[in-house]
């Protein structure tokens, strides 16, 4: 098929995708091929998390993190939290209650999900910025650990404590006066909604001192200053600062530190010029911090709080292309998913300039034949594309496309009844 010589350009590829092995030209999903997979699943689209794939990161990371052979959280060990905000399937969520040390929780319903999963309230953390007052009792009637943003928390705790005879678990939520350089995505530094700024925790600390342990139980700080970092030094960085800022804040306040959440901003590779995050100087980086905590702060757990790096690499949208146009040179592959269950493939989850998530036809892998071609959804707007101008293989009607670095802000973070299409199917494999 001959492209007009004023067709659009391909864009530069990908970063490479090869943690899903291939077989006759289909992805290996879950140990499936993707067209049986397709079959099981019984409609398209669909996301897909395969277990192994999941399974493999987490042992990854406790293999590169101190005491991490055992897969234990020893006295220098590093305990593991998955942020379900980036994936709370239920399904997944209870896999990796099983694989990880902890969960860390967002809003009520989140809490909830990882609690059906069997997560151990003792490990299972609650932040965000606006907590309402019923989530807070519900947090403290859970007895999970509540990562306290603001002042207004501290008398409604402290009240749900009074009437259910339980103490409120409380750790600060600092806003720090520094930022994780090279994120993607900024949460600490500067005037930002999340935690407390690092200047005016002394006096939460005196509010938190003052109510007594009976009702407000202070347990430590949660610093997470980004997110979607690849470089390993900035990362390193960002952990030592945390580190010495919260030893300070206890130093200053008289505090025993029980409980360190030194946030996460591991990134996993999308677009082109992106390298996988080296891990190796970051568990050096965390062993050098664990050998100081040993007298300066003996009591506390060290605590990793990931989402994204879990769970992206392992999920993939699949949908099927229903038409096939060509307009004015440019080739057009119009599936049945779009922007509606993959905001951020689209572009329009809080990228600036869009980008290609890295894409596939999954049933033509390694075809010689490639051309060309946009893969646009099936909405009634221009924002709907998920792959613009790629070199992909030459593709037909009934095809199954794949967006790769799915597993993370998928389907729970996008606009699913947008324009009353159906709502996606997602499957553990």
């Amino acid at each position: 098929m001959t492209q007009s010589p004023h067709a659009p350009q391909a864009r530069p590829v990908h970063a490479p995708m090869n943690q899903f092995a291939v077989q006759d030209g289909e992805l290996i999903v879950g140990g499936m091929k993707l067209s049986q997979l397709a079959a099981r699943v019984g409609r398209t689209p669909f996301f897909a998390y395969d277990r192994g794939l999941l399974r493999a990161r987490v042992a990854e990371l406790r293999a590169a993190l101190p005491n991490g052979k055992d897969g234990k959280d020893g006295k220098d060990g590093i305990k593991l939290h998955y942020a379900m905000k980036a994936n709370p399937m239920p399904a997944l969520v209870g896999l990796m209650a099983g694989l990880v040390d902890g969960i860390d929780v967002a809003s009520a319903g989140e809490l909830k999900i990882a609690l059906d999963a069997g997560a151990d309230p003792a490990e299972v953390s609650f932040a965000g910025p606006g907590k309402r007052d019923a989530e807070l009792h519900q947090a403290v009637a859970a007895r999970v650990l509540v990562n306290v943003e603001s002042m207004r928390e501290l008398p409604v705790l402290a009240a749900a404590s009074r009437e259910l005879g339980l103490p409120a678990r409380v750790a600060v939520r600092v806003n720090p006066d520094f930022e994780l350089k090279g994120s993607g995505m900024r949460m600490g530094g500067g005037p930002k909604q999340f935690g407390v700024d690092v200047e005016i925790v002394p006096e939460m600390l005196a509010r938190i001192a003052q109510a007594g342990s009976d009702r407000l139980s202070f347990e430590g700080f949660h610093l997470y200053s980004g997110s979607q970092n690849l470089r390993a030094e900035s990362i390193c960085e960002a952990q030592r600062k945390s580190y010495e800022l919260a030893l300070r804040l206890a130093s200053e306040s008289n505090l025993t530190i029980r409980f360190l959440n030194l946030g996460g901003g591991f990134g996993i590779p999308y677009f082109p010029g992106d390298a996988r995050l080296d891990l190796a100087p970051i568990g050096e980086n965390l062993a050098m911090l664990r050998q100081r905590a040993r007298d300066e702060m003996p009591q506390a757990s060290f605590v990793i709080e990931l989402g994204r790096y879990f769970v992206g690499e392992a999920g993939i949208y699949v949908t099927r292309i229903v038409d096939r146009k060509v307009s004015r040179g440019q080739v057009f592959l119009v599936a049945d998913g779009g922007l509606h269950h993959h905001l951020a493939a689209s572009g329009n989850f809080g990228q600036v300039v869009r980008k290609n998530y890295p894409v596939t036809i999954g049933n033509r892998v390694g075809q010689a034949a490639t051309e060309t071609a946009s893969l646009v959804g099936p909405l009634c707007t221009p924002l709907d594309i998920l792959a613009d101008r790629m070199e992909l293989p030459v593709s037909e009607v009934g095809d199954l496309a794949v967006v790769f670095q799915s597993g993370a802000y998928g389907a729970s973070s996008s606009p699913q009844n947008f324009l009353g299409h159906p709502n996606c199917v997602e499957v553990l494999v």
